[in-house]
Protein backbone atom coordinates (compact mmCIF):
# COMPACT_ATOMS: atom_id res chain seq x y z
CA UNK A 1 0.00 0.00 0.00
CA UNK A 2 1.04 3.28 -0.82
CA UNK A 3 1.67 6.27 1.69
CA UNK A 4 -0.79 9.04 1.46
CA UNK A 5 -0.24 12.53 2.59
CA UNK A 6 -3.14 15.32 3.13
CA UNK A 7 -2.80 17.85 -0.01
CA UNK A 8 -4.17 20.77 2.03
CA UNK A 9 -1.90 20.22 4.98
CA UNK A 10 0.81 16.98 4.15
CA UNK A 11 -0.05 15.49 7.48
CA UNK A 12 0.24 11.66 6.94
CA UNK A 13 -2.79 9.63 6.05
CA UNK A 14 -3.98 6.24 6.37
CA UNK A 15 -5.93 4.39 3.46
CA UNK A 16 -9.27 4.06 5.47
CA UNK A 17 -9.15 7.59 6.73
CA UNK A 18 -12.27 9.98 5.92
CA UNK A 19 -11.24 13.40 7.35
CA UNK A 20 -7.34 14.76 8.36
CA UNK A 21 -6.41 14.28 11.96
CA UNK A 22 -3.79 17.67 11.09
CA UNK A 23 -6.45 19.92 9.71
CA UNK A 24 -9.71 18.24 9.95
CA UNK A 25 -10.36 18.62 6.05
CA UNK A 26 -12.57 15.95 3.62
CA UNK A 27 -11.05 13.06 2.45
CA UNK A 28 -11.86 10.16 -0.25
CA UNK A 29 -9.95 7.67 -2.44
CA UNK A 30 -10.32 8.41 -5.78
CA UNK A 31 -10.21 4.83 -7.38
CA UNK A 32 -9.25 6.07 -10.94
CA UNK A 33 -6.03 7.76 -9.63
CA UNK A 34 -5.46 5.53 -7.13
CA UNK A 35 -4.70 8.13 -4.25
CA UNK A 36 -6.15 9.52 -1.39
CA UNK A 37 -6.94 13.12 -1.18
CA UNK A 38 -8.29 16.20 0.33
CA UNK A 39 -11.95 17.56 -0.92
CA UNK A 40 -13.64 21.01 -0.75
CA UNK A 41 -17.67 20.91 -0.84
CA UNK A 42 -18.41 22.89 -4.12
CA UNK A 43 -22.40 22.68 -3.45
CA UNK A 44 -25.22 20.39 -4.80
CA UNK A 45 -23.72 17.12 -3.08
CA UNK A 46 -20.50 17.52 -5.52
CA UNK A 47 -16.29 17.85 -3.53
CA UNK A 48 -13.51 18.78 -6.00
CA UNK A 49 -10.00 17.37 -4.94
CA UNK A 50 -7.71 20.43 -3.60
CA UNK A 51 -5.62 22.00 -6.01
CA UNK A 52 -6.86 20.30 -8.60
CA UNK A 53 -9.69 20.48 -11.11
CA UNK A 54 -12.17 17.48 -11.11
CA UNK A 55 -15.83 16.67 -9.34
CA UNK A 56 -17.10 14.08 -7.14
CA UNK A 57 -19.68 12.11 -4.91
CA UNK A 58 -19.77 10.38 -1.82
CA UNK A 59 -20.35 6.72 -2.90
CA UNK A 60 -23.75 5.46 -1.64
CA UNK A 61 -22.40 3.52 0.57
CA UNK A 62 -20.76 6.47 2.00
CA UNK A 63 -23.58 8.22 2.29
CA UNK A 64 -26.09 5.96 3.66
CA UNK A 65 -24.46 3.54 6.03
CA UNK A 66 -20.94 5.70 6.36
CA UNK A 67 -18.65 2.87 5.62
CA UNK A 68 -16.88 3.87 2.12
CA UNK A 69 -14.49 6.68 1.56
CA UNK A 70 -14.35 6.19 -2.03
CA UNK A 71 -15.40 8.68 -4.41
CA UNK A 72 -17.73 8.40 -7.82
CA UNK A 73 -16.74 10.72 -10.99
CA UNK A 74 -19.51 13.22 -11.01
CA UNK A 75 -20.38 12.25 -14.35
CA UNK A 76 -20.79 8.49 -13.16
CA UNK A 77 -23.92 6.89 -13.69
CA UNK A 78 -23.50 4.28 -10.83
CA UNK A 79 -23.93 6.25 -7.31
CA UNK A 80 -21.36 3.01 -6.15
CA UNK A 81 -18.08 3.58 -6.04
CA UNK A 82 -16.06 0.49 -8.36
CA UNK A 83 -15.43 -1.08 -4.99
CA UNK A 84 -19.24 -1.27 -3.80
CA UNK A 85 -20.59 -1.55 -7.24
CA UNK A 86 -19.22 -5.02 -6.84
CA UNK A 87 -21.43 -5.98 -4.29
CA UNK A 88 -24.59 -8.46 -4.77
CA UNK A 89 -26.20 -9.09 -1.40
CA UNK A 90 -25.15 -7.52 1.71
CA UNK A 91 -25.93 -8.57 5.23
CA UNK A 92 -28.85 -7.50 6.75
CA UNK A 93 -28.34 -4.08 8.49
CA UNK A 94 -31.88 -4.94 10.39
CA UNK A 95 -29.63 -7.12 12.74
CA UNK A 96 -27.06 -5.00 15.06
CA UNK A 97 -24.00 -6.64 15.02
CA UNK A 98 -23.66 -6.89 10.93
CA UNK A 99 -23.32 -3.32 10.30
CA UNK A 100 -19.51 -3.38 12.41
CA UNK A 101 -19.03 -6.97 10.54
CA UNK A 102 -19.78 -5.10 7.22
CA UNK A 103 -17.97 -2.14 8.08
CA UNK A 104 -14.94 -4.97 8.32
CA UNK A 105 -15.94 -6.71 5.03
CA UNK A 106 -15.90 -3.65 3.02
CA UNK A 107 -12.69 -2.05 4.84
CA UNK A 108 -10.91 -5.58 3.49
CA UNK A 109 -12.26 -5.79 -0.43
CA UNK A 110 -10.76 -2.37 -0.74
CA UNK A 111 -7.72 -3.10 -0.05
CA UNK A 112 -8.05 -6.15 -2.87
CA UNK A 113 -10.10 -3.86 -5.35
CA UNK A 114 -6.83 -1.02 -4.63
CA UNK A 115 -4.29 -3.86 -5.48
CA UNK A 116 -6.32 -5.37 -8.34
CA UNK A 117 -6.54 -1.27 -9.49
CA UNK A 118 -3.09 -1.16 -9.44
CA UNK A 119 -2.05 -4.43 -11.38
CA UNK A 120 -4.10 -2.69 -13.89
CA UNK A 121 -6.74 -5.86 -14.29
CA UNK A 122 -10.39 -5.37 -15.00
CA UNK A 123 -12.63 -4.89 -12.25
CA UNK A 124 -16.06 -4.99 -13.92
CA UNK A 125 -19.09 -5.77 -11.57
CA UNK A 126 -21.13 -8.63 -12.69
CA UNK A 127 -24.55 -6.10 -13.18
CA UNK A 128 -22.45 -5.02 -15.72
CA UNK A 129 -21.10 -7.61 -17.70
CA UNK A 130 -21.78 -11.31 -17.10
CA UNK A 131 -18.21 -12.03 -17.04
CA UNK A 132 -17.85 -9.29 -14.53
CA UNK A 133 -17.22 -9.76 -10.26
CA UNK A 134 -19.82 -9.65 -7.51
CA UNK A 135 -20.05 -10.41 -3.49
CA UNK A 136 -22.00 -12.27 -1.68
CA UNK A 137 -21.75 -11.15 2.06
CA UNK A 138 -24.10 -13.65 3.96
CA UNK A 139 -24.62 -15.14 7.42
CA UNK A 140 -25.67 -18.80 8.67
CA UNK A 141 -29.50 -18.92 10.47
CA UNK A 142 -27.27 -20.05 13.42
CA UNK A 143 -24.23 -18.19 14.59
CA UNK A 144 -22.53 -21.87 15.28
CA UNK A 145 -20.25 -21.22 12.47
CA UNK A 146 -17.61 -23.50 11.01
CA UNK A 147 -15.55 -24.22 7.60
CA UNK A 148 -18.43 -26.49 7.03
CA UNK A 149 -21.46 -24.51 7.42
CA UNK A 150 -24.25 -23.21 5.60
CA UNK A 151 -22.75 -19.99 4.32
CA UNK A 152 -18.79 -21.26 2.82
CA UNK A 153 -16.59 -18.67 1.71
CA UNK A 154 -15.85 -19.14 -1.81
CA UNK A 155 -15.99 -19.05 -5.64
CA UNK A 156 -18.37 -19.94 -7.92
CA UNK A 157 -18.89 -18.45 -11.85
CA UNK A 158 -18.06 -14.84 -10.71
CA UNK A 159 -19.71 -14.73 -7.47
CA UNK A 160 -17.42 -14.58 -4.48
CA UNK A 161 -19.28 -15.51 -1.12
CA UNK A 162 -18.12 -14.81 2.33
CA UNK A 163 -19.76 -15.51 5.45
CA UNK A 164 -19.41 -12.89 7.27
CA UNK A 165 -18.66 -14.39 10.65
CA UNK A 166 -15.16 -14.18 9.05
CA UNK A 167 -15.35 -10.50 10.09
CA UNK A 168 -15.61 -11.48 13.74
CA UNK A 169 -11.74 -11.61 14.75
CA UNK A 170 -12.58 -13.86 18.00
CA UNK A 171 -15.13 -16.46 15.88
CA UNK A 172 -12.03 -16.34 12.79
CA UNK A 173 -9.02 -16.84 15.15
CA UNK A 174 -10.98 -19.93 17.10
CA UNK A 175 -11.46 -21.86 13.35
CA UNK A 176 -8.01 -20.86 12.55
CA UNK A 177 -7.08 -22.93 15.76
CA UNK A 178 -9.14 -25.79 14.88
CA UNK A 179 -8.69 -25.80 11.19
CA UNK A 180 -4.65 -26.27 12.47
CA UNK A 181 -4.15 -22.83 9.93
CA UNK A 182 -0.98 -20.49 10.44
CA UNK A 183 -2.45 -17.72 8.50
CA UNK A 184 -6.05 -16.71 8.22
CA UNK A 185 -7.33 -13.09 7.92
CA UNK A 186 -10.57 -11.30 5.95
CA UNK A 187 -8.01 -9.61 3.29
CA UNK A 188 -6.80 -13.60 3.04
CA UNK A 189 -9.75 -14.44 1.89
CA UNK A 190 -10.76 -11.91 -0.05
CA UNK A 191 -6.73 -12.40 -2.38
CA UNK A 192 -7.82 -15.96 -2.17
CA UNK A 193 -10.95 -16.64 -3.83
CA UNK A 194 -10.44 -13.02 -6.17
CA UNK A 195 -7.44 -16.28 -7.38
CA UNK A 196 -10.57 -18.43 -8.64
CA UNK A 197 -12.31 -15.40 -10.30
CA UNK A 198 -9.14 -14.16 -12.51
CA UNK A 199 -8.31 -17.93 -13.06
CA UNK A 200 -11.58 -18.13 -15.04
CA UNK A 201 -10.68 -14.78 -16.68
CA UNK A 202 -6.56 -15.05 -17.25
CA UNK A 203 -6.14 -18.47 -17.93
CA UNK A 204 -9.19 -20.91 -18.35
CA UNK A 205 -9.68 -19.97 -22.09
CA UNK A 206 -6.63 -18.82 -23.40
CA UNK A 207 -2.83 -19.69 -24.48
CA UNK A 208 -1.82 -19.88 -20.55
CA UNK A 209 -3.58 -22.78 -19.86
CA UNK A 210 -1.63 -25.69 -21.20
CA UNK A 211 1.78 -23.96 -18.93
CA UNK A 212 -0.68 -23.91 -16.07
CA UNK A 213 -1.68 -27.79 -16.55
CA UNK A 214 2.16 -28.33 -16.68
CA UNK A 215 3.21 -26.33 -13.28
CA UNK A 216 -0.07 -26.78 -11.16
CA UNK A 217 -1.90 -29.78 -12.63
CA UNK A 218 -4.69 -30.86 -14.22
CA UNK A 219 -7.65 -28.66 -13.36
CA UNK A 220 -10.12 -31.14 -14.40
CA UNK A 221 -9.58 -33.33 -12.00
CA UNK A 222 -13.05 -34.06 -10.06
CA UNK A 223 -12.73 -31.01 -7.82
CA UNK A 224 -15.10 -31.97 -4.62
CA UNK A 225 -13.48 -35.77 -4.42
CA UNK A 226 -9.83 -33.67 -4.01
CA UNK A 227 -11.59 -31.46 -1.63
CA UNK A 228 -13.39 -34.51 0.77
CA UNK A 229 -9.60 -36.51 0.58
CA UNK A 230 -8.21 -33.15 1.44
CA UNK A 231 -10.22 -33.00 4.97
CA UNK A 232 -10.12 -36.45 5.39
CA UNK A 233 -6.33 -37.83 4.29
CA UNK A 234 -4.63 -34.20 4.87
CA UNK A 235 -2.31 -32.37 2.19
CA UNK A 236 -0.05 -35.11 0.68
CA UNK A 237 3.33 -36.04 1.59
CA UNK A 238 6.38 -33.25 1.27
CA UNK A 239 3.71 -30.81 0.60
CA UNK A 240 6.14 -28.07 1.74
CA UNK A 241 8.91 -28.75 -1.33
CA UNK A 242 5.83 -28.25 -3.85
CA UNK A 243 3.12 -25.95 -2.67
CA UNK A 244 2.47 -22.54 -0.65
CA UNK A 245 0.50 -24.16 1.72
CA UNK A 246 -1.15 -27.47 3.24
CA UNK A 247 -4.63 -26.34 1.28
CA UNK A 248 -2.87 -25.54 -1.82
CA UNK A 249 -2.26 -29.38 -2.53
CA UNK A 250 -5.84 -30.20 -2.18
CA UNK A 251 -6.32 -29.50 -6.34
CA UNK A 252 -4.70 -27.26 -9.20
CA UNK A 253 -7.45 -24.58 -8.79
CA UNK A 254 -6.23 -24.27 -4.99
CA UNK A 255 -2.97 -24.28 -5.56
CA UNK A 256 -3.35 -21.64 -8.37
CA UNK A 257 -5.72 -19.48 -5.59
CA UNK A 258 -3.15 -19.64 -2.81
CA UNK A 259 0.08 -18.57 -5.08
CA UNK A 260 -2.24 -16.04 -6.36
CA UNK A 261 -3.33 -14.66 -2.87
CA UNK A 262 0.60 -14.99 -1.71
CA UNK A 263 1.84 -12.89 -4.95
CA UNK A 264 -0.92 -9.84 -3.57
CA UNK A 265 0.92 -10.25 -0.09
CA UNK A 266 4.32 -9.89 -1.59
CA UNK A 267 3.14 -7.04 -3.66
CA UNK A 268 1.43 -5.07 -1.74
CA UNK A 269 3.64 -5.45 1.51
CA UNK A 270 6.96 -4.42 -0.93
CA UNK A 271 5.12 -1.33 -1.40
CA UNK A 272 4.24 -0.87 1.72
CA UNK A 273 8.21 -1.04 2.47
CA UNK A 274 8.93 0.77 -0.55
CA UNK A 275 6.62 3.22 0.50
CA UNK A 276 8.61 3.86 3.86
CA UNK A 277 12.02 3.65 2.32
CA UNK A 278 12.78 0.39 4.27
CA UNK A 279 16.50 -1.29 3.72
CA UNK A 280 17.50 -4.45 5.34
CA UNK A 281 21.17 -4.89 6.39
CA UNK A 282 21.35 -7.10 8.64
CA UNK A 283 24.53 -6.80 10.94
CA UNK A 284 25.99 -10.80 11.20
CA UNK A 285 29.54 -11.40 12.63
CA UNK A 286 30.43 -7.58 12.24
CA UNK A 287 29.52 -7.02 8.74
CA UNK A 288 26.36 -6.56 6.54
CA UNK A 289 25.61 -10.08 4.88
CA UNK A 290 22.81 -8.41 3.52
CA UNK A 291 21.96 -5.25 1.70
CA UNK A 292 18.35 -5.03 0.32
CA UNK A 293 16.89 -1.21 -0.42
CA UNK A 294 13.29 -1.75 -1.15
CA UNK A 295 13.62 0.88 -4.10
CA UNK A 296 11.28 -1.47 -6.21
CA UNK A 297 7.52 0.08 -7.03
CA UNK A 298 6.12 -4.10 -6.99
CA UNK A 299 2.63 -3.40 -9.28
CA UNK A 300 4.96 -2.02 -11.56
CA UNK A 301 7.54 -4.68 -11.98
CA UNK A 302 8.65 -6.23 -15.06
CA UNK A 303 11.38 -8.60 -13.50
CA UNK A 304 9.85 -11.22 -10.72
CA UNK A 305 13.59 -11.62 -9.37
CA UNK A 306 13.64 -8.27 -8.08
CA UNK A 307 10.87 -8.98 -6.44
CA UNK A 308 11.11 -12.05 -4.52
CA UNK A 309 14.67 -11.19 -3.77
CA UNK A 310 13.49 -8.26 -2.07
CA UNK A 311 10.85 -10.50 -0.41
CA UNK A 312 13.27 -13.05 1.18
CA UNK A 313 15.20 -10.50 3.39
CA UNK A 314 11.89 -8.28 4.33
CA UNK A 315 10.03 -11.60 5.41
CA UNK A 316 13.18 -12.14 7.81
CA UNK A 317 12.83 -8.37 9.38
CA UNK A 318 9.01 -8.67 9.95
CA UNK A 319 9.18 -12.14 11.67
CA UNK A 320 12.00 -11.16 13.39
CA UNK A 321 10.40 -8.23 14.68
CA UNK A 322 7.12 -10.00 15.26
CA UNK A 323 8.67 -12.54 17.35
CA UNK A 324 10.80 -9.71 20.08
CA UNK A 325 6.94 -8.14 20.28
CA UNK A 326 5.88 -11.63 21.37
CA UNK A 327 3.99 -12.79 18.39
CA UNK A 328 4.35 -15.27 16.10
CA UNK A 329 5.49 -14.93 12.73
CA UNK A 330 3.74 -12.26 10.08
CA UNK A 331 4.64 -14.29 7.51
CA UNK A 332 4.75 -18.14 8.54
CA UNK A 333 5.31 -19.66 5.49
CA UNK A 334 8.48 -21.16 3.76
CA UNK A 335 9.11 -20.54 -0.08
CA UNK A 336 10.27 -23.62 -2.31
CA UNK A 337 12.30 -23.55 -5.20
CA UNK A 338 8.94 -25.04 -7.05
CA UNK A 339 7.14 -22.61 -4.69
CA UNK A 340 8.65 -19.88 -6.40
CA UNK A 341 8.14 -21.06 -9.70
CA UNK A 342 4.54 -20.81 -9.55
CA UNK A 343 4.52 -17.12 -7.94
CA UNK A 344 7.17 -16.39 -11.31
CA UNK A 345 4.42 -17.70 -13.21
CA UNK A 346 1.53 -15.89 -11.56
CA UNK A 347 3.82 -12.43 -12.10
CA UNK A 348 3.77 -13.16 -16.05
CA UNK A 349 0.33 -13.89 -16.28
CA UNK A 350 -0.89 -11.12 -14.37
CA UNK A 351 1.37 -8.76 -16.06
CA UNK A 352 -0.25 -10.17 -19.52
CA UNK A 353 -3.38 -9.80 -18.31
CA UNK A 354 -2.83 -5.67 -17.34
CA UNK A 355 -5.72 -3.28 -19.44
CA UNK A 356 -4.35 -0.89 -21.72
CA UNK A 357 -3.38 2.38 -19.05
CA UNK A 358 -6.19 5.21 -19.30
CA UNK A 359 -5.09 9.07 -19.59
CA UNK A 360 -3.34 9.91 -16.64
CA UNK A 361 -4.42 13.68 -16.49
CA UNK A 362 -5.72 13.69 -12.91
CA UNK A 363 -3.11 11.87 -11.83
CA UNK A 364 -0.34 14.10 -13.84
CA UNK A 365 -1.64 16.79 -11.42
CA UNK A 366 -1.71 15.11 -8.45
CA UNK A 367 2.00 14.42 -7.93
CA UNK A 368 2.72 18.13 -9.15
Amino acid sequence: MKLFVCSQCRNLLYFDNISCGGCGARLGFLPDETTLVALDGVGDGLWQPVGVPGRYRVCANEAAHGVCNWMVAADDDDSFCVSCRLNRTIPDLSIATNKALWHTLEREKRWLVYALLRFGLAVTPMRQVPSGLAFDFLADDEPAFNEHGRVLTGHAQGVITLNIAEADPVVRERLRNKMAEPYRTVLGHFRHESGHYYWDRLVRDGPWLEPFRSMFGDERRDYGQALERHYRCGPPPGWPDHFVSAYAGAHPWEDWAETWAHYLHICDTLETAFAFGLRIRPRLSGRDATDVQNGVDAYDQEDFQQLIGHWFPLTLALNSLNRSMGHEHAYPFVLAPAVVEKLAFVHRVVRAGRCPPKPQSLGSALQA
